[in-house]
């Protein structure tokens, strides 16, 4: 089992930055993939970012260049540093990981708004 809690989201101008983290615990011995997903009001779940256990990223298109995602497999944590804020860039993010099976945190609010 693995209990992921997101943190660092927030309401943010246009062209601001924020710092997503997450935070995995549990019983597990490996996660492998670890990554992010987003969710806009009326707009299906889809892929930011993700993150292998050797620390290969895979972005997706609409991302590439402003996000960039890190994980640190001794704390079992994973990041997302977002750049270059976006209006469309709104939405429910979730956190992410693969041990077994796939996990998903509660989410946490980025709001991009002047």
């Amino acid at each position: 089992q693995v209990q992921l809690m997101e943190s660092g989201g927030g309401l943010v101008q246009p062209g601001g930055s924020l710092r997503l983290s997450c935070s995995a615990s549990g019983s597990f011995r490996y996660i492998n993939n670890m990554g992010w997903f987003r969710q806009a009001p009326g707009k299906q779940r889809e892929l930011v970012a993700t993150i292998s256990r050797f620390s290969v990223p895979n972005y997706a298109d609409s991302v590439e260049g402003r996000f960039t995602i890190s994980r640190d497999n001794a704390k079992n944590t994973v990041s997302l540093q977002i750049n270059s804020l976006k209006p469309e860039d709104t939405a429910v993010y979730y956190c992410y990981a693969e041990s077994g099976r796939a996990y998903w945190g509660q989410g946490t609010q980025v709001t991009v708004s002047s």
